[in-house]
């Protein structure tokens, strides 16, 4: 009896056993069934419990699941790519039991879309109101997933400015970081000045974020005006600016500057409250890549200024700007070596000029603005020199944009005529420029020679009466080293100041071809000035080669 006791004990403990074994059987188990995330994506954690081997599992390319298998608890990285589109998405993630499929569990991915919006990293931006030519700039970085416009407001246009961006939309909607260069011009103004730009989308969506730019410029420092201390500050403002590679000692008192004369009593068109302003100014050997800068227009008491000698000037396209036009009093002004292609429309203002040099420059052609009615004083023009280099033959080269003069006569293939009117001139200037085709003879010229004009120049010949009075107080006329082409015309043979022109080297000589192949010179060149002087009876020879019989 007490054997099968046993017996019967030992099988309800195994029965038992075996009981307990089934209860304890866990499966696979996940912590969560859902996860949510933004459109921006991301890593969430899920806690897998087993008894068994498992593999996680999903048809969704944008879901990355690590560890993808395993045996037992785990824990699983669940790592969500950003969104592409704006619209929400989902996705499902499943754990299995790798020896029983019916054995698994779902996790629902929920994730939304982006919204389209455009934002800045900062959205407001301080500058100085002066800087280093190279040192104008600031970038912003914009983070977006439209392409858009910048808009900066009309009154802001002058001094702040937007370069090149693309925005590279190649993942969907994901937002893409662009950085924007602005550039802001100096601010000669005592007055700060305020800038929104706005970041406009090319295409119309809603925006759930749009950022603007405020952008401050700090006000210039104040500059007396009208004194000899402002003029002082001008001077070493205006050096600063030219990047001059040698300015004034501010240690030492503007009497002693170099290249620079103050107004003292005696002078010529010296007046009591000129009294110790500066009346000459001269700046050389510098740096810039723009036009004047804006301290000039502080220099009111100037009689002439000279600007001279900019580094490179042969690769600049610039103009004067607008602050040099502001002193109209100026009798001279030499700006030559610049860079300069073109003159501020308001440089007409400038209509006490005597005395223009702007040669050596990049001029294409004659600026429109000199005419003699703009300049009713001027009598001395040089615009020669403007040659960005050396072409010899202009029908045999691929070099565009090179200066000379070039566009003036293109076209026309005849010397600028309008030059050949300005009465007043008794200096023009044009050598060594790519001016080409014949010098017209003037013969439909209104103004003539006259029996008035004979008889008050005891040198003056009678056969003057009724040829064209062309340049009529010219000195000195240089056109040496052009193209030009044709026949000398009779006005310029007699003219009463050819002798004192050193014709020979300074009008007849020219250079090279012209754009059509053509050999430049003239062809009837006189050999000496014999004919000019039996012309000229009784006046007296200047080659210093020809004696007097």
């Amino acid at each position: 009896m007490k054997l099968k006791s046993y017996i019967a004990v030992s099988l309800c403990a195994f029965a038992l056993a075996g009981c307990s074994d089934d209860d304890r059987k866990i499966g696979v188990t996940v912590d969560g069934d859902a996860i949510e995330i933004g459109a921006e994506g991301g890593t969430r954690n899920i806690k897998v419990t087993a008894d068994d081997a498992w593999i996680a599992t999903t048809n969704d390319p944008w879901i990355t699941i690590s560890p993808a298998n395993g045996r037992g608890s785990a824990q699983c990285r669940i790592i969500i790519d950003s969104a592409l589109r704006n619209e929400p998405r989902q996705g499902i993630v499943r754990i299995q039991n790798q020896n029983d499929w019916e054995e698994r569990r779902d996790i629902t991915v929920s994730q939304d879309g982006y919204d389209y919006a455009i934002t800045l990293d900062d959205k407001e931006i301080n500058v100085s109101n002066y800087a280093a030519y190279d040192d104008r700039s600031f970038d912003v970085r914009v983070k977006t997933n439209v392409d858009f416009d910048i808009e900066i407001p009309e009154e802001a246009q002058a001094w702040l400015t937007a370069g090149d961006y693309k925005v590279e939309l190649d993942r969907g909607l994901r937002p893409r970081e662009v950085t924007v260069r602005f550039n802001w011009g100096i601010n000669s103004r005592d007055i700060e000045r305020n800038a929104v730009v706005k970041f406009r989308p090319k295409d119309e969506v809603t925006l759930a974020r749009q950022d603007e730019l405020s952008v401050n410029q700090n006000a210039a420092e104040p500059i007396e005006e009208d004194t000899r201390a402002g003029d002082s500050v001008a001077l070493l403002a205006i050096a600063r600016s030219l990047n001059m590679w040698e300015s004034w000692e501010t240690n030492e008192k503007m009497d002693n500057w170099d290249n620079v004369v103050l107004w003292e009593e005696g002078m010529d068109g010296y007046t009591p409250e000129k009294a110790g302003r500066v009346k000459f100014a001269r700046f050389s050997t510098f740096g810039t890549k723009e036009g004047l800068p804006f301290e000039v227009q502080y220099l009111t008491a100037a009689d002439e200024l000279v600007f001279f000698s900019n580094t490179n000037w042969t690769t600049f396209d610039l103009s004067t700007g607008e602050y040099i036009t502001k002193l109209g009093q100026l009798r001279r002004l030499t700006i030559s070596g610049y860079g300069l292609v073109d003159l501020d429309p308001d440089f007409k203002n400038l209509k006490n000029l005597e005395s223009l040099d702007i040669s050596v420059n990049n001029f294409e052609k004659i600026p429109e603005v000199l005419t003699k009615e703009n300049f009713p004083k001027l009598h001395a023009l040089y615009l020669n020199t403007c040659q960005r280099g050396v072409i010899y033959d202009l029908s045999n080269t691929t070099t565009t944009h090179f200066g000379g003069l070039f566009e003036e006569t293109d076209q026309t293939r005849e010397f600028p005529r309008r030059l050949l009117e300005w009465d007043n001139l008794d200096t023009l200037t044009l050598s060594v420029n790519y001016l080409q085709g014949r010098i017209p003879d003037m013969k439909d010229y209104a103004q003539k020679y006259t029996q008035a004009d004979i008889s008050a120049a005891d040198s003056l010949p009678q056969a003057l009466v009724g040829t064209p009075k062309v340049l009529p107080n010219i000195k000195r006329f240089s056109i040496n080293l052009n193209r030009l082409t044709g026949e000398l015309p009779e006005w310029l043979l007699h003219h009463p100041a050819l002798d004192w022109m050193d014709p020979f080297t300074l009008v007849f000589t020219q250079e090279g071809k012209d754009q059509d192949g053509k050999l430049a010179g003239f062809t009837n060149e006189p050999v000496n000035l014999d004919e000019y002087y039996r012309f000229y009876e009784g006046k007296k020879y200047l080659d210093p080669n020809k004696k007097e019989e």
